[in-house]
């Protein structure tokens, strides 16, 4: 099983709120509705909370500010993932997802990477 996480940046113009109405209202059900065409087997949005913990946790260790939340789509392998991707459906999926993102998204901040957990 691998995973594809991005942490996301909410577009400059957006407040951290509105950046999480639209991702839980329209985009988190939108990817849902065509989760199974994507060949994905689970979803998760980590929503960043507003709490001074954050703040404290930033400044104790000298990061970065804190993304405004974490996605993670699991798939059964790389070559799995490739594949639903691949296919003309897939690519049209992943054009259509793209540009929704591009309604609340900041890409130019955010990151998506491929991970393999390994839980201890």
């Amino acid at each position: 099983m691998i995973k594809f996480v991005m942490c996301l940046c909410r577009h400059p113009e957006m407040t951290r709120e509105q950046f999480q109405d639209y991702w839980v209202n329209k985009h988190g059900p939108f990817f849902q509705q065509h989760a199974g065409d994507m060949r994905s087997k689970r979803y998760v949005q980590s929503i960043t909370l507003d709490t001074p913990l954050n703040e404290a946790l930033r400044e104790s260790r000298g990061m970065l500010p804190a993304y405004d939340g974490v996605a993670e789509v699991w798939f059964e392998s790389e070559d799995d993932m490739v594949a639903a991707m691949s296919t003309p459906e897939g690519q049209a999926l992943s054009a259509a997802l793209l540009a929704d993102e591009q309604n609340f998204v900041d890409h130019s901040k955010s990151t998506a990477f491929i991970v393999r957990e390994n839980e201890l």
